[in-house]
């Protein structure tokens, strides 16, 4: 139950329901940050003691890096001694988060996170009844197949099509894909297997037999090894804002007119399974989620799909 709901309150960082929710910009400057922390060594305490937990509750690094900025944000913003923060404090924040243009997505997250530091570590029930807006329902953006045969074709031969293919025929997160190593790729049973996916669960993904002939080529042709199946030229592992990049320019130069970013690879891989005829437990555990309303998700798209059909009696 716990990684259910860790995993509904991480959907909003990594898009598991639609698209990736934007970052939004503090209301302090990283420098304004520094010079109020220094003055404030109760919130310093506090702040560090809440990074220790969350990295032993096992948070990712996105998350936690995203519950710190909510968490010093509000905290300066508010700038009163936490023993006396009240619950007319948090709706103030909350409200003036929403004014300056939060989405309900951004501001279910900066709820949670402040949640997290004022009710489960400070013991306080100060967001006790504040109820916020629910975060819109979209779908998950999905390319045709069309349009998939056109991003790889439209992006450089080597690497970078290999990555967004195992991408496609995965159904990795991008995290996942800069992380994955040499010796997680077993050739013969045409699997890997992700090490410490999201929520820290390991799990087996599938790999195409015509990727397998062209990573085999990929990797013998490399001058400097490395333990990453995709790394610089120099071995070391790449970034995930160069995967993103890499997706950003192919789409553009595809002229696919849609805002295309890596998830929605592992968006289109779930739908195109689903539509089929694959089992829908079978593509939770692909995707590695712990609950089945999250891959259900990929039922509207399919049914989305299924509209388009031209009845054959229109075709006679």
């Amino acid at each position: 139950m716990q990684d259910t709901s860790r995993e509904i309150k991480e959907a909003a960082l990594v898009g598991e329901a639609g698209s990736a929710v934007p970052e939004q910009k503090a209301v302090f400057t990283e420098k304004e940050q520094r010079q109020a922390r220094i003055k404030n060594p109760e919130f310093e305490v506090v702040l560090k003691e809440l990074k220790q937990e969350l990295i032993v509750e096992g948070y990712s690094s996105k998350t936690l890096k995203m519950y710190l900025l909510y968490c010093v944000e509000s905290l300066y913003a508010i700038n009163k001694s936490i023993s006396s923060i009240e619950k007319k404090d948090i709706v103030g924040y909350l409200a003036n988060k929403k004014e300056a243009g939060c989405s309900n997505a951004t501001l279910s997250l900066v709820h949670a996170s402040m949640e997290y530091m004022f009710g489960k570590h400070l013991k306080l029930k100060v967001l006790e009844d504040i109820k916020i807006p629910k975060k819109s329902k979209t779908l998950p953006k999905v390319l045709t197949k069309d349009e998939i045969r056109l991003l790889f074709e439209n992006t450089h031969f080597g690497r970078n099509r290999l990555m967004l293919q195992f991408m496609y025929g995965s159904g990795c997160r991008v995290s996942e894909v800069v992380s994955m190593k040499i010796e997680e790729l077993n050739f013969k049973e045409k699997t890997a297997t992700i090490r410490g996916g999201k929520g820290n669960k390991d799990r087996m993904i599938i790999l195409s037999k015509d990727w397998i002939h062209g990573v085999k080529k990929y990797l013998n042709r490399k001058k400097i090894k490395s333990e990453f199946v995709f790394s610089k030229k120099n071995g070391k592992r790449i970034t995930t804002d160069t995967v993103q990049r890499i997706v950003r320019k192919a789409a553009a130069k595809a002229g696919i007119n849609k805002h295309v970013t890596p998830h929605c690879l592992r968006h289109s891989y779930a739908t195109h399974l689903l539509e089929a005829g694959t089992n829908i437990r079978y593509i939770q555990s692909l995707l590695g989620h712990s609950s089945l309303n999250t891959t259900q998700v990929y039922t509207n798209v399919a049914n989305e799909q299924l509209k388009k059909v031209i009845s054959p009696l229109d075709k006679l």
